[in-house]
């Protein structure tokens, strides 16, 4: 479609420079809502201009979100037919800068520069979600794109079941869209060898954020004994195992977690190093004898899922900190994570301190991480930097 065919999204007067300054989202409010823009559909791709009719840029319009377009970043050139090819190709060769291996998050939405779009990369299959209705819109040709970027993947599934396409106006599904499933997945992580459900398991089936987050656990397991909090699929358990723990045990509720978990155990050959526990992860640790372990890992599930609940998310941190700080022995270490996008890094941090203080403990923080390099952030979206851990050493 040529730059004279694209409906035009117009700019209420003044209400571009935020855009102009490079933020990729353009709210309901800065944009004139007129009959003609309220009638297109969903998804659309549509030329952003400023009131004096300057054509900004192009991008994805939604008439019923709060975002109403998501900015393509392609000025004032409409994306071509090579635009998915060209930003995948980008995105991978970054990843392949920085992994030997083809197992990373190849798309990480805006930050590499198709929004609302994640895509992740397990060797010779692909698990992507479309969250945007732009993105979903052009599933299509971001599922042809791939094949001529790696044509060696033989397998895309669509993991398209996330609460964030409710808000776009998108029904929730799952489907493979190339090639077949037959059971797990392989991934290769940090030298270890893990398995993914691609159907059925948690977001795309894997966590490669915490990639950094598990090899710094493995460098101060070795000799310790470790306590691994919200398991999933062993990702924790195993590099700790593989970093010389005596021994680990890996407590998470979900029964099919943690038969992946073992599955990983046992191809890594450390099955005899660590015991699976089905059990509530705050029982467990309410249980627990004062400074049993030298090394726990608590990595929950977002405790805030929107802001109404933040509240409540940071009492769980302050408390799920208390009561792992008080299983661990002097002079080891407590890893805690959120991966809430509600709770910023300084509330997390300062409701975990209080938490370690409540448990009668002192404590250094010896490191921060966040979402591994496979996980960019947009440099004007440093609210999408979702994920903060903190490792402590304690006394």
């Amino acid at each position: 479609m040529t730059a004279s065919e694209l409906p035009v999204v117009r700019f209420k007067p003044k209400a571009h420079q935020r855009a102009q300054r490079g933020h990729p989202w353009i709210y309901s409010n800065e944009v004139e809502m007129d009959a003609a823009t309220k009638a297109l559909p969903a998804g659309a791709l549509v030329q952003v201009a400023t009131g004096n009719g300057e054509v900004l840029d192009h991008g994805w319009f939604n008439p019923s979100t709060l975002i109403s377009v998501r900015r393509l970043e392609t000025g004032a050139v409409p994306p071509g037919a090579d635009f998915f090819e060209a930003r995948l190709r980008a995105a991978a060769e970054l990843r392949e800068r920085l992994f030997e291996e083809p197992w990373w998050r190849w798309i990480h939405a805006e930050a590499d520069g198709l929004p609302g779009l994640i895509v992740d990369r397990f060797g010779d299959t692909v698990v992507l979600q479309a969250n945007t209705a732009g993105a979903d819109r052009a599933l299509d040709q971001i599922v042809e794109a791939i094949g001529r970027v790696a044509p060696e993947v033989t397998t895309i599934v669509a993991r398209n079941d996330t609460a964030s396409r409710g808000l776009e106006g998108l029904a929730q599904e799952v489907r493979v869209l190339k090639g077949s499933v037959e059971g797990a997945v392989r991934v290769r992580e940090n030298g270890a060898t893990y398995f993914a459900d691609p159907l059925e398991g948690q977001k795309t089936g894997w966590f490669y954020d915490h990639r950094a987050n598990r090899a710094l656990v493995r460098q101060v397991a070795k000799g310790q004994s470790v306590l691994d909090l919200y398991a999933y699929a062993g990702a924790f358990a195993v590099q700790a195992a593989l970093g010389g723990a005596e021994r680990v045990v890996s407590v998470d509720r979900s029964e099919r977690a943690l038969e992946f978990a073992g599955r990983a155990a046992a191809a890594n050959g450390v099955d005899g190093k660590i015991a699976f526990q089905r059990a509530d992860c705050f029982s467990v640790l309410e249980a627990a004898e004062p400074g049993g372990f030298g090394l726990v890992v608590a990595d929950p599930p977002a405790f805030a899922k929107s802001r109404k609940d933040l509240p409540q998310a940071l009492k769980g941190y302050r408390k799920l900190a208390r009561l792992a700080a008080r299983a661990v022995a002097p002079g080891g270490f407590l890893f805690i994570a959120s991966c809430s996008h509600a709770v910023d890094a300084a509330a997390f941090q300062a409701e975990v301190a209080r938490g370690v203080h409540e448990a009668g403990r002192r404590g250094r923080i010896v490191a921060r991480g966040g979402a591994d390099r496979d996980h960019p952030e947009h440099p004007h979206l440093p609210e999408s930097a979702y994920l903060k851990s903190l490792l402590f050493a304690l006394v």
